[in-house]
């Protein structure tokens, strides 16, 4: 239930779901003064929502502070890599990467560098109605196919959010019975929710956060004069996690 709840939540916290429902209210009231005053409100929230400086400033907040590599352990048992950055492509039977492709590329290139001796990927399939396709089982598919020993790859297939991404892991890695050291490897913006979670299921792990969306806050006026369609997107994943952070409290999950 929480799974598709989540799912639901996603659509609704959407700025641009705000903007056309407040739009389409605008034609239903009679009053003049209502109409008005709605429609002033979908311009005011177009102005804040592709504002690229703003939506900049929350990100460089949220994020997870970076993690220089020379911070890191010189070796980690297992890189734990968090899936949600590839797609099927069913007509032409391949992967597809898409946004957060950082946190495999990362991974396998700690994994070449001798930083990480094995690479966990968590995640099966984050659709609500096609459990078909396991993110982790074709990534894993994909790395075999560059070179990456399949004995260096374990996946679980049975998660289908964060939450679940912990205590799937800690079914098969069980942190609390062993010695093993490990990098938690996810986006920086989602690493508050990861991080916390894989704590409450034992683990004990440095942090490597990739990804990073914000940049470095500067005063060209072309990052807070010109509107960015893009900020919508920005705002999107940045508002989805704080939500997910949120829920996942209120639900007990850390």
């Amino acid at each position: 239930m929480f799974f598709w709840l989540s799912k639901i939540l996603q659509y609704l916290i959407s700025p641009l779901t705000w903007i056309v429902i407040i739009f389409i209210l605008s034609f239903c009231f009679k009053s003049e003064k209502t109409k008005k005053g709605l429609r002033i409100t979908v311009f005011v929230l177009l102005l804040i929502f592709t504002n690229p400086l703003l939506v900049n400033v929350c990100l460089n907040a949220w994020e997870q502070d970076r993690t220089p590599e020379t911070e890191l352990t010189e070796r980690y048992d297992y890189g734990i890599v968090l899936t949600g950055m590839i797609f099927y492509d069913s007509q032409n039977d391949k992967i597809e990467f898409g946004q957060s492709t950082d946190r495999i590329l990362e991974a396998v290139r700690l994994y070449y560098a001798g930083r990480i001796n094995k690479i966990f990927i968590s995640g099966g399939s984050g659709l609500l109605l096609d459990q078909t396709h396991k993110e982790s089982q074709l990534l894993k598919d994909y790395l075999k196919s560059i070179n990456v020993p399949e004995e260096d790859i374990i996946i679980e297939t049975e998660s289908r959010n964060t939450h679940e991404n912990a205590v799937e892991a800690a079914k098969v890695l069980r942190p609390t019975e062993s010695s093993d050291t490990y990098l938690l490897i996810t986006s920086a913006s989602h690493f508050r929710r990861a991080a916390k979670c894989f704590e409450n299921e034992g683990f004990t792990f440095d942090s490597y956060p990739v990804d990073y969306c914000s940049r470095k806050i500067c005063a060209n006026p072309e990052t807070w004069l010109i509107p960015a369609p893009s900020a919508f997107t920005t705002w999107n994943m940045l508002l989805h996690e704080i939500a997910g952070y949120v829920m996942y409290d209120w639900s007990g999950y850390f």
